[in-house]
């Protein structure tokens, strides 16, 4: 199973708000050879390391590509830079954000490394990655969805969202 993580929280002229593009996003990824096979309902998160920024529309999707996991990750930073993604400090607010999460169970120090290294921190990721992927395990440690949750700190605020606003 390959999984892909999508965010956004900057509104671009000709995108729209972060919402439409992320789902801009996948849509593009579909036209590169990336088919999205299924992906969670959105949900607005608040930034991690908390800060100042606006929330972040956040998304995980099933997809299947002929693409090595290198190409993949380098089509992925691609279709960032076409929404207009400039990459300048970690954690800074961003208009497209798309990780690669997993690629079939792979555990690789890359790069890309595999799975996230962070992705167990991160409530906007495995949330919406249970709606895709219940019985997703992690490929190193092998723990399940729902304990990877569990173990998440308490301070990272998420709720679905309610429509592509």
């Amino acid at each position: 199973m390959i999984l892909i993580a999508v965010g956004s929280n900057l509104s671009v002229p000709g995108f729209g708000s972060p919402a439409q593009i992320c789902a801009k996003a996948l849509a593009r990824l579909d036209s590169m050879g990336i088919r999205v096979i299924a992906t969670s309902r959105f949900y607005e998160t608040a930034p991690v390391p908390v800060s100042d920024q606006p929330w972040f529309v956040n998304a995980v999707a099933q997809v299947a590509t002929l693409l090595d996991a290198p190409a993949l990750l380098a089509t992925l930073h691609q279709v960032e830079h076409e929404f207009g993604r400039v990459r300048q400090h970690r954690n800074e607010a961003r208009v497209l954000d798309l990780d690669l999460i997993d690629y079939n169970g792979v555990a690789d120090f890359g790069p890309p490394i595999l799975p996230h290294p962070r992705m167990v921190e991160r409530a906007f990721v495995l949330l919406p990655l249970r709606d895709v992927a219940p019985d997703w395990r992690h490929p190193v440690d092998g723990r399940g969805i729902a304990d990877l949750i569990a173990a998440l700190p308490p301070d990272q605020a998420i709720r679905p969202l309610s429509g592509l606003e």
